[in-house]
C-alpha cells in the first residue's frame, strides 16, 4: 500500500524553521557563556579570600549613599583599616546599614574599639555609582575612589578594598550578592532556546509532508 503523502518542502516552512533555529542556537549559546563568565568569577572571587589585623579608624569611616536592600534605602560603611605593625591602611566595606527616616540624621555606626581580625574577599575597586557633578567629600558620598581618599585624607592605602564577609558585632548587615547567582538560570533558559532550535527543524520536517 503506498502512503499518501510525499516528502515535498515548502520554501517558507524551511526559511523559518532556518531563522528560528539559528536564534535558538545563537540564544543558547549566549545563555551557555553568561552562565561559564558567572563559574569562572566566582572561582576567581574564591581565590581572592584574604585576611587582616588592625586598628578601624572610625573618624575616616565614609557612607556611600542609595544602597538598598530587600527594597529598603541604605548605606554601605567603608572603614580605613590600620594595618597592625606598620603605617599602611586598606580600606574595608563593612557592611550595610539602614538609613534613618529623615535624610537629614547619620546613623548611628557601631565601630569595634582595639585590633580585630578582618576576613573577605580583596577586590581592586569599589564599585561606581552613576555621579552627578563634581566628586563628593564629606561622610555621605556616591563613590570612592582608592587613591584620590588616600591624597584627601593622608593615609597610606594599598590599592585594594576588602569586602568583608566575617562576623564582628557591629549591627551591619553583610549580605553580598553572590558572583555566581543566577547560574541555574543561565542553563535553563539556554536548554530552553536549543530546544526551541530542535522543535523548529521538527516542524519544518513536519510541514514538508504534503498529501500526494
Amino acid at each position: 500500500m503506498r502512503s499518501g503523502y510525499s516528502f515535498r518542502p515548502r520554501v517558507w516552512a524551511l526559511v523559518l524553521a532556518g531563522l528560528a533555529c539559528a536564534a535558538g542556537i545563537a540564544l543558547g549559546h549566549w545563555q551557555t557563556r553568561r552562565a561559564e563568565q558567572k563559574k569562572a568569577l566566582g572561582a576567581e572571587l574564591a581565590a581572592k579570600q584574604i585576611a587582616a589585623r588592625g586598628t578601624f579608624l572610625p573618624q575616616h569611616s565614609v557612607l556611600l549613599d542609595n544602597k538598598l536592600r530587600h527594597g529598603r534605602p541604605g548605606y554601605e560603611v567603608i572603614t580605613p583599616l590600620r594595618l597592625a605593625d606598620s603605617d599602611e591602611h586598606v580600606l574595608v566595606n563593612r557592611g550595610w546599614i539602614a538609613a534613618p527616616p529623615t535624610r537629614d540624621v547619620l546613623p548611628q555606626v557601631r565601630t569595634p574599639q582595639g585590633e580585630v581580625q578582618v576576613a573577605g574577599i580583596a577586590l581592586e575597586r569599589l564599585p561606581r555609582a552613576l555621579q552627578m557633578g563634581d566628586p563628593s567629600r564629606g561622610t555621605i558620598r556616591q563613590n570612592l575612589d582608592i587613591k584620590a581618599y588616600g591624597e584627601e585624607t593622608g593615609l597610606r592605602l594599598r590599592p585594594m578594598v576588602i569586602e568583608q564577609h566575617s562576623a564582628i558585632d557591629d549591627g551591619l548587615i553583610r549580605e553580598w550578592p553572590r558572583p555566581d547567582a543566577g547560574i541555574e538560570k543561565h542553563e535553563s533558559y539556554a536548554l530552553q532556546w536549543y530546544s526551541l532550535a530542535a522543535l523548529a527543524v521538527v516542524l519544518a520536517a513536519v510541514f514538508s509532508f504534503r498529501k500526494k
